[in-house]
């Protein structure tokens, strides 16, 4: 069975709770600490790499960044590919970044890269892996939500980061994204504590809203790493939410979930929209159900784009 995420965690200070479980978290930093001490030094892949990571756990955007970076990429005529580590509970992911291009899953993420060098690919592009400390990458875009940020700013298990927030002194580049509410705040916080990292921005805009009638009523669900950020995104662009379900991120949804559903969205004649990776984890396509589609719009993508293409010294 997998666990939400403790709601203390996004709280805007640690409470008694999140202060008791320090200790561990103090201990958990010292085993990574002596793992990274003995581990080989980081090497330079045999190609070019762009890492989508985060320190916040989950929800940050990191697979929508790296599709933008593969489209970007792929409009310059250069050959990129997805690398990711396989893990079971992250089907829905990898289902989507195949539809978006060429992905290379593996148990170690050097393998992935070292198959798409074979393959003649130029650039590898890893969604997730920022604490990978074998790899030296050529670029790291460190990821956040704006809405939930880095939560009560504690660590694992204390709280939702894996590495401390004073980590980004050691980072080139942030990204940012949600909404633009808090953009100027963050921004300011962020320049504080590293004031040569270069901020970029992303907003997500439905692209599909034309499926959806705002005179219906709507029952919400999602395993997501940010479910208030799906839910705000339906509501700001007009659509009733009679009710929003939250699951654990990356759920695999049983038939008795699906049941519930149905039959509470029927009780309430209300529709049901989920997310485009949720509606990837159902294990059969259910007509009554239909995914909302997203796209990430980069502010001043241009600037996102002179990065990489000129980091990668390809022009």
């Amino acid at each position: 069975m997998k666990l939400k995420k403790p709601k203390f965690w996004d709280k805007k200070k640690p409470n008694l709770y999140a202060y008791s479980l320090v200790p561990i978290s103090y201990l958990v930093k010292l085993i990574r600490f002596y793992k990274k001490k003995i581990g080989s030094k980081a090497k330079k892949a045999k190609i070019k790499t762009i890492c989508v990571g985060n320190i916040y756990i989950g929800g940050t955007g990191k697979t929508s960044l790296s599709i933008r970076i593969n489209e970007i990429l792929t409009e310059h005529k250069i050959k990129s590919c997805f690398i990711k580590k396989f893990y079971k509970n992250q089907i829905d992911e990898q289902k989507i970044l195949t539809n978006k291009g060429k992905l290379f899953l593996s148990p170690k993420r050097i393998d992935g890269i070292n198959q798409a060098k074979k393959e003649n690919y130029e650039v590898a592009i890893l969604d997730d892996g920022l604490q990978d400390d074998s790899i030296d990458y050529d670029i790291s875009f460190i990821c956040f939500n704006n809405i939930n940020w880095i939560g009560n700013g504690l660590t694992i298990p204390a709280g939702p980061l894996r590495e401390n927030i004073n980590s980004i002194k050691k980072y080139q580049h942030i990204f940012l994204n949600g909404n633009m509410e808090n953009v100027k705040d963050l921004s300011k916080m962020i320049l504080d504590i590293n004031p040569k990292i270069n901020i970029h921005i992303g907003i997500y805009e439905p692209i599909n809203l034309n499926e959806f009638d705002k005179n219906d009523k709507y029952l919400i669900f999602s395993g997501i790493g940010n479910h208030q950020t799906f839910v705000a995104m339906i509501k700001k662009f007009g659509l009733q939410v009679y009710r929003d379900i939250e699951y654990p991120d990356h759920y695999d949804y049983t038939n008795s979930d699906i049941e519930e559903i149905l039959n509470e969205a029927k009780k309430s004649n209300s529709k049901i929209i989920t997310t485009e990776k949720d509606y990837y984890r159902l294990k059969k396509r259910i007509d009554e159900i239909k995914y909302l589609k997203s796209k990430l719009k980069i502010v001043d993508e241009e600037k996102l784009i002179n990065v990489i293409l000129k980091k990668n010294e390809i022009y």
